[in-house]
């Protein structure tokens, strides 16, 4: 998948927060999910237009930013 079709940094959509790309859902929302002790599929439930697949890429490509600025 590619990073376009993940996420969207756009001045005109949510003031230019990044958002999960055909949506106006901030990818913080799903880090506060997560971070709160709520599951994957809670998020999936409350925000329909966030496909599994573009939650699942972002967090695959947070991972890999944070792994490559660890070594």
């Amino acid at each position: 998948m590619k990073k376009e079709d993940i996420v969207l940094r756009d001045p005109e959509v949510m003031n230019g927060e990044l958002v999960f790309a055909g949506t106006r859902v901030p990818v913080e929302i799903l880090i506060q999910y997560l971070k709160a002790g709520d599951s994957l599929d809670a998020f999936l439930d409350d925000f329909p237009t966030v496909t599994r697949q573009q939650a699942v890429a972002y967090l695959d490509m947070t991972l890999e930013t944070a792994d490559a600025r660890a070594s």
